[in-house]
């Protein structure tokens, strides 16, 4: 039997990490992405070291037909893709009076628009029983006015988890975004073991309680 595939999109040395790092504990095989390879391959090495079997690839966020292109090798790779993690989020420090409808645009291209690829990608390398899991932010609710983009990328990208998990579930296929409803921290409930561990639980909920919204709330 093949190994399952937890594929992080916009990975990171903390909370991307630890998602990364709690479903590799359950059997899966954490292959994850960054817009640099050497990074990439550096989280790849922390996992392998610790001894998981990991993975790391380059990505461009900003280009749709490279996200479709890492996804699909990954999936070819290695057979399968049974959790798609989409990750990334675009931070810019900039209220609506400064910010460009440009920068608005690249912003929600990064933190929303990828998403589409990458899913559309990973389709044929899933299976009923996969899902979609998406990190979601109480920016959603709760926008920070001088950092404008941020909210509009995570109440755009909660509405794209309801439409794409309407979309898949008649294949057994679920989507489901965990709004995160406090400060990241080093330590505490909204550092990235506790927020890791929700997001382990909301992907592996059985199908007869499933929502395509989760809070977390520490």
């Amino acid at each position: 039997m093949q190994t399952p595939v937890h594929l992080v999109i916009g990975a990171g040395p903390g909370l991307g990490a630890s998602i990364a790092r709690r479903f590799a504990r359950e059997g899966y095989r954490p292959v994850l992405t960054t817009q640099h390879r050497d990074r990439a391959s550096g989280l790849a090495a922390q996992l392998t070291g610790e001894g998981y079997t990991a993975a790391g690839f380059a990505i461009d966020l900003m280009d749709p037909a490279d996200v479709a292109r890492v996804v699909t090798t990954v999936g070819e790779c290695f057979g399968r893709i049974d959790v798609l993690h989409f990750n990334p989020s675009a931070w810019r420090e900039k209220d609506p009076l400064q910010l460009t409808a440009a920068e608005l645009l690249d912003d929600v291209m990064l933190g929303v628009g990828a998403l589409l690829p990458a899913v559309q990608a990973a389709r044929p390398f899933q299976r009923a029983g996969s899902r979609v899991l998406v990190t979601g932010s109480a920016a959603a609710d709760k926008s920070w006015h001088r950092a404008a983009s941020l909210g509009v990328q995570k109440a755009a990208v909660r509405n794209l988890v309801t439409s794409l998990d309407a979309t898949l579930a008649p294949d057994g296929i679920r989507a489901v975004a965990v709004q995160i409803n406090g400060m990241l921290a080093e330590t505490g409930p909204f550092s990235p073991p506790p927020i890791a561990e929700a997001m382990w639980q909301a992907a592996t909920r059985p199908a007869e309680s499933w929502t395509p919204h989760v809070a977390y709330d520490g």
